[in-house]
């Protein structure tokens, strides 16, 4: 049974926070290197990607946390793998390496739990993030003509990218935390120019950010103009994820799920982060507010962002087995 065939049946769950795991392990610089690394003239610590490289071990035993708690879908260590954030480490040369790292290890913890339950297979999503530069803003505000990225540059990283999680084995790319529509375009155009190269499709997941009560995304779209904008994609879901809790996520699903002609999928923090940038909503504070979302059917796949344990994820699992996947309105489709 294929990915598309279950969300019909029942709710998937996504698994939780990747950093908030990898904190607990109180890492030194010497965790982010290995033979090959030992002599880089630059700092690596932090650069949580790597890992997959470097500490494999690691990796491994938060994706089976998760799929212990009841998470169905993993998704990748490669949020920030591409050659545009991975030049703040300089490690350009290493992207290829490090989503097919991440895609593979996340593979081999999936099929192990496949194997033990065959009827509960597990999946892995590629994880894409949004890079550390805007295609359609400048960080200059004495300059807004500027750019520091262009259209190209950012669609030839994803591409790398994709490659490298594709060749590792991702079941579906996750184009996630999307605070630029223009960059998830490129990273659109990427992954369509890659299905039309290796004569290979897998399902998309796109999910956006919003940032603040506006409603709307860094670069300025609402909910439902950020919809629009990538619905000629043949994606399978589209959802939001961190920047707000899930209470203040619910509007903007609320819109996703009366417009919206693809599955819908959230993934919302933990709450919001404290003054010390931590993240104090417990997982029985979190279930009761996801427990609304999946009430009014908003929602095909539920998970967590910033914050979220597998403690997060076990309640949320428990209360996704008790509703049924939101629909899909055969008049939204055809408008």
């Amino acid at each position: 049974m294929n990915i598309k065939e279950i969300l019909n049946e029942r709710i998937l769950v996504l698994d939780g926070a990747m950093g908030t795991m990898i904190q607990q392990y109180k890492l030194e610089e010497n965790d982010f290197r290995n033979e090959k690394l030992k002599d880089h003239p630059y700092p690596l610590k932090g650069n949580n990607d790597l890992l997959s490289i470097t500490r494999p071990d690691i990796i491994k035993e938060i994706h089976r946390k998760y799929f212990e708690a009841g998470a169905d879908i993993a998704e990748t260590n490669t949020f920030g793998s591409t050659s545009v954030a991975q030049a703040d480490y300089h490690l350009e040369p290493f992207v290829y390496d490090i989503n097919y790292a991440g895609a593979r290890i996340a593979k081999e913890i999936a099929e192990e739990f496949t194997k033990k339950e065959p009827h509960k297979p597990r999946f892995v999503a590629g994880s894409m993030g949004p890079t550390t530069k805007l295609a359609s803003m400048s960080p200059d505000v004495n300059n807004p003509g500027y750019r520091a990225i262009t259209f190209d540059q950012l669609k030839n990283a994803f591409k790398e990218q994709a490659q490298g999680l594709m060749d590792g084995g991702v079941d579906m790319f996750l184009i996630e935390t999307i605070t630029d529509t223009l960059n998830a375009k490129a990273a659109l155009f990427a992954v369509q120019e890659l299905f039309d190269e290796t004569r290979k499709q897998i399902p998309i997941m796109i999910s956006g950010t919003i940032t603040d009560a506006s409603g709307r995304i860094l670069s300025g779209q609402t909910t439902e103009a950020f919809l629009i904008s990538v619905s000629h994609a043949p994606l399978m879901s589209i959802g939001l994820n961190c920047a707000l809790g899930a209470s203040a996520l619910r509007p903007y699903l609320q819109v996703l799920n009366e417009k919206a002609p693809f599955y819908t999928s959230a993934h919302p923090n933990a709450g919001l982060p404290n003054e010390f940038g931590q993240y104090d909503q417990t997982p029985e504070e979190m279930a009761l507010q996801i427990k609304e979302f999946l009430e009014e059917g908003l929602v095909n796949i539920i998970g967590g962002c910033c914050g979220t344990t597998p403690r997060h994820i076990e309640l949320i699992a428990k209360l996704a087995k008790e509703y049924k996947p939101r629909k899909i309105e055969q008049e939204i489709i055809e408008s």
